[in-house]
């Protein structure tokens, strides 16, 4: 399995590296930073932003968060809306 990561200081851990030791079959492969146009979930995060959360006015962080959950999860029904992020990216993905 390849997971392709952007460069938050957590993928790059030392647990993390020491759970990918016990994991052989997981291969890592890094984003450039800076390079959001290259990452589809930021395509994710902005529909997001710019779709079901635009009008959003909160005035806490945990109904805010539970919203965007809430959203996020949605979108796991809308298979074609998913590639659609993955599609826009300049990336080569392989999509099936």
């Amino acid at each position: 399995m390849i997971v392709i990561w952007d460069n938050l200081t957590s993928h790059r851990a030392r647990a993390l590296r020491t759970w990918l030791g016990r994991h052989p079959g997981i291969h890592l492969e890094f984003l450039p930073p800076y390079a959001p146009e290259l990452n589809p979930v930021e395509y994710l995060w902005s529909y997001l932003k710019m779709n079901p959360l635009a009008n959003v006015a909160a005035t806490e962080l945990d109904p805010l968060a539970e919203l965007a959950r809430h959203h996020g999860r949605r979108l796991q029904r809308s298979p074609r809306l998913l590639r659609s992020f993955l599609a826009h990216s300049p990336l080569s993905l392989c999509l099936k």
